[in-house]
């Protein structure tokens, strides 16, 4: 590695850790005082505040990442530019795409690490951060394990009043079995007092409870204290996976119950779009990149204030034209692949035209 590439590399890093750190204090002061009311109202203890904003941190990093690679590369290139070093570079024979190069790769390291941290070590933190807004602050409560309604299988249809997580035990059960070929008609449901899940045999047991059997005639009806229930699909971690939100989720466990929600005959959609959009935003700093680089290398009539404009105003697009595709591909005319990728395709596309175009 040469000594510019070197030089190159430790700007750039250096200036996107600045820009990390400065985006996520804005950050944490907006949303101090936007949640400041919640704190002072539930009289949120002061260890909990922090432990809030801790935790709430690798969100706000996830999402000002491209927006400080954009701002790296354009300081670092610009800064150049303006100060001649660029037009140095360029006389002693190093082309525009030998400059982007430092950048790129080190870029592309970063998107890397960004499919692990937000699949992954976000998702992490995020459980932390929903408890407490659930338990301290009061915000977004769907009580987890109550009122719980799910698909278990294509015919089958399964409602828990509550669950105790203690006990790993299911009260005030319903299942509801419809036919295959009329998914309209009702032929059989168990209502039962309690269920409790046995791991050795790796089956449900109900207590307390009937069934009624249904035919186009006649119902009958079977009352049971202890009930065996064999062919559900469902363990006690899949009702507690039921209630937990997409951001709490990593990558596995969205794919899993992407999985599990097509298996059942649900729509799997929206989950697999989150999936594929979390890998998608993760690069996203590539594309900015290839944009702004080339635009910042090249010294304009305004400086640095006007190369952020320009670059700032195609990440606001690039962002823009991103949740638009989300929007379309929710409403089923897109793939969840397409729909997370196309904005990368298009833009990447767009960024590579740029370049050609640039000054070499």
């Amino acid at each position: 590695m040469k000594i510019l590439d070197k030089y190159l590399i430790r700007q750039y890093i250096q200036t996107i850790l600045f820009g990390l750190l400065a985006f996520t204090l804005i950050f944490v002061v907006i949303d101090m005082m936007e949640n400041l009311d919640d704190f002072l109202d539930q009289n949120v203890p002061t260890s909990l505040i922090l432990q809030y904003y801790l935790v709430f941190t690798p969100e706000m990093v996830r999402l000002m990442t491209p927006i400080s690679v954009l701002l790296a590369s354009l300081f670092t290139a610009g800064k150049m530019a303006n100060q001649n070093e660029l037009t140095a570079i360029k006389a002693s024979g190093i082309s525009l795409y030998r400059f982007m190069t430092p950048f790129i790769l080190t870029t592309i390291v970063i998107c890397v690490f960004s499919v692990y941290f937000g699949g992954y070590l976000v998702p992490m933190a995020n459980k932390h951060k929903v408890f407490i807004e659930q338990n301290y602050m009061k915000k977004g409560l769907v009580y987890l394990g109550s009122n719980i309604f799910f698909q278990d299988t294509k015919t089958k249809i399964v409602s828990i009043s509550n669950y105790d997580l203690s006990q790993k035990q299911a009260n005030q059960i319903s299942i509801q079995e419809f036919s295959d070929q009329d998914k309209t008609k009702l032929i059989s449901r168990t209502d039962a007092f309690r269920m409790i899940y046995d791991s050795t045999k790796s089956s449900w047991f109900a207590y307390d409870g009937i069934t009624r059997i249904f035919s186009d005639t006649t119902e009958s009806v079977e009352k049971f204290m202890v009930k065996e229930f064999k062919q559900l699909n469902f363990n006690p971690e899949d009702v507690i996976k039921k209630q937990r939100k997409p951001e709490e989720m990593t990558l596995s466990e969205l794919k899993s119950y992407g999985d599990e929600q097509f298996r059942t005959g649900n729509d799997p959609t929206a989950i697999s779009i989150e999936y594929e959009s979390r890998i998608a935003f993760a690069f996203a700093s590539v594309v900015v990149v290839l944009f702004g680089l080339p635009i910042s290398a090249n010294r304009r009539r305004g400086g640095l204030a006007i190369q952020f404009g320009i670059n700032l105003l195609i990440t606001f697009i690039y962002l823009v034209f991103m949740k638009v595709s989300q929007a379309f591909g929710k409403s089923g005319q897109l793939n969840p692949l397409t729909t997370a990728w196309l904005a990368n395709f298009i833009f990447l596309l767009a960024a590579l035209y740029n370049i050609k175009r640039a000054q070499k």
